[in-house]
């Protein structure tokens, strides 16, 4: 089986994907090509399923020749991740002021807004380096989501999307991109999932939610606010910025693409079937895999409705019901 997209759940899917081939002996080959590009290759049928942290929209739904599917499979933090030397506890940023920071209105780390922010922190004079995705990415949607929704400023110059017309900054490939910029740039602040923060051994900001209260990524945090959040029926949404004061804001869902409908293309029954069986295998056995590596697992309530939306995919119309 071949899948590509977000790069957001990759530590998550690499370590899921192999358990998978030691479990049901079937290689899943991922290619981490961020979100965009997934979309636009299940779109184009050239792989068995897309990967995407945000939804696709209904422009792009209509483009597609029959109805996608959007699964959930996992909850992740998008991060502010900086690097500064010398400063050694989490800054705190609202998500106003982050804002700024990637408008290019907050120019050195010494500013007067991060300074009030941070009280008896000594923030160096360096010029802030602000780093974003050169890709089409799920994780720059759910990062321009949140800023879009606390500064009007930002929604109104830069917007929402997998790709937005940045007004500064440096631009890296991917997740693991980003992060070896930050790690490698002193000055540097960028947005990344989690998981490559953790391995890079790169600081986590604490940001202000939507209570007002400053959280650091935990998967508490990330499980609270998708249970403040309902999904609509087809599960297209968002969880940014969540109401509760252990919410954290910048917490996002991660979705498989596909087509309900497996018969297409020249896909044989038998090739719907080990989709299904996977998709199966990843809502039940494969969540064990998730808190390790620094994701949160389904709510229950969510597993179970992206279960049902699995076990219902048809061939020629048929029920598959391949056994879990």
């Amino acid at each position: 089986m071949i899948g590509a997209g977000a790069s957001f759940p990759y530590p998550l899917y690499s370590k899921m994907f192999a358990e998978y081939k030691n479990a049901a002996g079937v290689n899943v080959n991922y290619q981490s090509v961020g979100s965009g590009t997934g979309q636009k290759q299940i779109t184009e049928r050239t792989i068995d399923f897309g990967a995407s942290d945000n939804a696709m929209d209904d422009e792009k739904l209509k483009a597609a020749p029959a109805a996608i599917a959007h699964i959930p499979m996992a909850l992740g933090a998008v991060i502010a991740t900086y690097n500064l030397p010398g400063v050694t506890e989490p800054l705190k940023l609202t998500g106003g002021v982050l804002a700024d920071l990637y408008l290019g209105n907050i120019k050195t780390w010494n500013d007067p807004k991060l300074a009030e922010l941070n009280p008896g922190v000594t923030l160096p004079g360096l010029p802030v380096t602000v780093v974003r995705r050169s890709d089409s990415s799920g994780t720059t949607a759910v990062f321009t989501d949140f800023l879009s929704k606390v500064s009007p400023d930002f929604k109104a110059k830069v917007g929402t999307g997998n790709s937005v017309n940045w007004l500064a900054g440096s631009a890296a490939k991917g997740n693991d991109g980003v992060a070896g910029m930050i790690k490698s740039t002193p000055g540097a602040i960028g947005y990344i999932e989690e998981a490559y923060a953790v391995q890079n051994k790169l600081a986590m900001a604490a940001i202000q939610n939507a209570d007002g209260e400053f959280v650091t990524p935990t998967l508490e945090g990330v499980t609270a606010a998708a249970e403040a959040s309902e999904l609509p029926e087809d599960m297209r949404g968002t969880v940014t910025n969540a109401a509760g004061k252990t919410a954290y804001p910048l917490a996002s869902y991660t979705y498989l693409l596909v087509y309900p409908e497996q018969n297409y293309g020249g896909r044989d029954k038998a090739q719907g079937e080990r989709l299904q069986h996977l998709l199966q295998w990843m809502l039940t056995e494969g969540q064990q895999y998730h808190e390790p590596l620094h994701y949160a697992k389904l709510p229950e309530t969510v597993r179970t409705r992206a279960l049902d939306m699995v076990n219902k995919m048809t061939f020629d119309g048929q029920p598959m019901n391949v056994a879990q």
